[in-house]
């Protein structure tokens, strides 16, 4: 069976270099690949490496050795060695299978993926207390304490703050560089795209209306007389409900755990990330680049299209 070893990085790491560097002619795909193609070839490419972007994200066919397991990538000495010499020029390097490469199915998590940032601690700072929630929140995706409990003492310090807090989010919320792209260019070509999140049912709908998402579940902050009350209507999407609701899908949609993706990057993404068949960890927290083998640590979320095999020429310009 045939695979393929996927190289993409952020246009911020390409921005300072010449037309001429960043391969303007599809030749020069081998040539932004010299860096490591002594590693490549230990992987036997059957081709020229072929730019999916200019300077940007290219692949390579390639046929390893028959016992090289795709979900245990990370923990191969080879791969390991290859994805060390492309992170030395800030580049990317996933392998996959060629076969059902482009996915049905999209699961993806929201903060600090879908989002640039984490948005409740974005709350919090405006409220003048963010580095308390902080320091929950980072303990929390770190795995290091309970998800379900850490959300609601976080909540809970919100408690009387003005829901304007809530606009004001709104207001400043970033969406992550791809994160449209990701979401629209698979719908287009047929996949179903849900956000889950243990944020905020406010912040979900307009994420999901801006990326164009078939829908999202999530949370739901109470606020009483246009103050926020400091709970949680139950019962709680906590860190098993994105692999819950990634079966949920395959089952109500017909769709085979084959052609299903993931992104996330925290510890309560794990269980959705291990379940799926193309479970990546965006800029992962460090359980997850300790166990899960698709990483995207330096591309944006178009990283997802370029795994999957599509082109910057296919990208949905919706």
């Amino acid at each position: 069976m045939s695979h393929v070893l996927v190289f993409s990085t952020s246009e911020k790491f390409t921005s300072h270099k010449s037309s001429v560097e960043m391969g303007e002619k599809l030749e020069a795909a081998n040539s932004w690949l010299k860096g490591f193609w002594q590693e490549i070839e230990k992987f036997s490419p059957q081709n020229d490496a072929r730019w999916l972007k200019a300077g940007v994200a290219a692949e390579v066919i390639c046929k390893p050795d028959r016992d090289f397991l795709i979900r245990e990538a990370h923990k191969s000495e080879l791969f390991i060695a290859l994805r060390a010499k492309a992170s030395e020029e800030n580049v990317d390097v996933n392998i996959v299978k060629t076969e059902a490469r482009r996915k049905k199915l999209l699961i993806a998590d929201m903060d600090s993926t879908m989002i640039t940032s984490e948005s409740l601690d974005d709350l919090a700072k405006t409220a003048g207390f963010g580095d308390s929630v902080a320091a929950i929140t980072k303990r929390s995706i770190a795995g290091e304490i309970d998800f379900s409990e850490a959300l609601i003492d976080r909540v809970k310090l919100l408690a009387g703050q003005p829901a304007e807090l809530l606009d004001t989010l709104l207001d400043q919320v970033v969406i992550t560089a791809g994160a449209v792209n990701l979401v629209k260019t698979m719908r287009a070509d047929g996949a179903k795209c849900y956000l889950v999140s243990g944020g905020f049912d406010f912040l979900l709908d307009h994420i999901s209306n801006i990326c164009g998402f078939d829908g999202y579940h999530g949370n739901h902050m109470i606020v009483d007389d246009s103050v926020i009350t400091g709970e949680i209507s139950p019962p709680i999407l906590d860190r098993g409900a994105k692999a819950k609701y990634l079966r949920h899908y395959c089952k109500s949609l017909g769709i085979d755990n084959v052609d299903t993706a993931s992104i996330g990057d925290g510890a309560n993404d794990l269980e959705m990330l291990v379940q799926s068949d193309m479970g990546v960890a965006y800029r992962g927290q460090k359980l997850l680049r300790d166990t899960i083998a698709l990483q995207l640590n330096y591309s944006d979320l178009n990283g997802l299209l370029y795994i999957q095999g599509y082109s910057d020429t296919e990208f949905c310009k919706l």
